[in-house]
């Protein structure tokens, strides 16, 4: 009985030996596996902070919070003066106590405040002596040099007049049409050296003559501006009365009215008298014309009467 199961129990046991043998295996597969993992997770360090890629370094400190208090404040952007020009003009009468006295005190004011004077004329009559002066002032100084002269307590303030004018529009504009004519000449210059015959050339140095004088006048017109504008200009006018009596407007009376008609009608015949004599050439031939005419009507026969047939 046992030989006829022998066979059985063979192959039983062989199978039993290999399924061991695999669960044996499997076992320390899974083990190598596990230490394998284990080996490779310790190997592997954390990266290193790279904030270029995006990894933050958690072992970093913390940046420190922002002072909103103690960081500057952004000024606001401010309206800048680009260049303007303004022409100022003032107009000044004033009366003073001694004429003298207030001419010196102006010129001190005008070459303290970097100006000059452009033009003075004074003139004196029995009533008053008056001097107008023209002055020139960096226009920096303008209204102290105005304030100045006007601030005076012992002199009077006739007359107080101060203008302004912005011509900044006008000498771009002027400088954009010089700077636009220019190019054109230069176009006319390069046309006139293509120029094959004698009436082309004449046309076309014509109109770079024509153009040449627009620009002249326009750089000209710029320069004044801004000399007007760089100096401004105060025209004072002051005097001291001299003699209150003796108003320049006082009315005459009329004695004085008829005795100045009879020296102005003495004065008007003596004009007359002073012609009349420049012309005695005249008056000398023409009584020698007068006199040979009546003579000749003496000498002349007297005609014959005509007989009646």
């Amino acid at each position: 009985m046992f030989s006829t199961y022998k066979p059985v129990l063979i192959i039983a046991s062989i199978v039993i030996m290999t399924a061991t043998a695999c669960k044996d295996k499997n076992g320390s597969a899974d083990t190598e596996l596990k230490d394998v993992a284990l080996t490779t997770t310790e190997k592997i360090k954390e990266p290193a902070a790279d904030y270029k890629y995006g990894t933050v370094d958690t072992t970093a400190p913390a940046p420190a919070p922002i002072d909103e208090t103690n960081s500057p404040k952004q000024t606001p952007p401010q309206n800048i003066d680009w260049d303007k020009k303004i022409i100022k003009e003032a107009t000044l009468v004033v009366e003073a106590k001694s004429q003298k006295v207030f001419s010196d005190f102006v010129h001190d004011q005008v070459k303290r405040s970097g100006g000059y004077v452009s033009q003075e004329e004074q003139n004196k009559s029995e009533y008053k002596i008056e001097n107008i002066t023209t002055i020139k002032v960096p226009v920096d100084q303008f209204d102290n040099l105005v304030k100045s002269l006007t601030s005076i307590k012992d002199e009077n303030i006739v007359t107080q007049k101060v203008t302004s004018q912005d011509v900044t529009g006008e000498v771009i504009d002027t400088r954009a049409r010089t700077e636009a004519k220019r190019q054109i000449r230069l176009r006319y210059l390069d046309l006139l050296k293509q120029a094959k015959n004698m009436e082309d050339i004449l046309k076309v140095q014509q109109e770079i003559d024509n153009i040449q004088e627009e620009i002249e006048a326009g750089a000209g017109r710029v320069g004044y501006l801004t000399h007007a504008a760089a100096y401004s200009t105060v025209q004072l006018t002051f005097y001291e009365i001299l003699n209150p009596s003796a108003a320049d407007n006082k009315a005459p009376g009329f004695g004085t009215r008829i005795l100045n008609a009879l020296g102005n009608g003495m004065d008007w015949l003596g004009e007359l008298l002073v012609v009349l004599l420049t012309l005695w050439p005249l008056w000398l031939l023409a009584a020698g014309l007068i006199w040979g005419f009546r003579k000749w009507r003496k000498t002349r026969p007297a005609p014959t009467p005509k007989t009646a047939p």
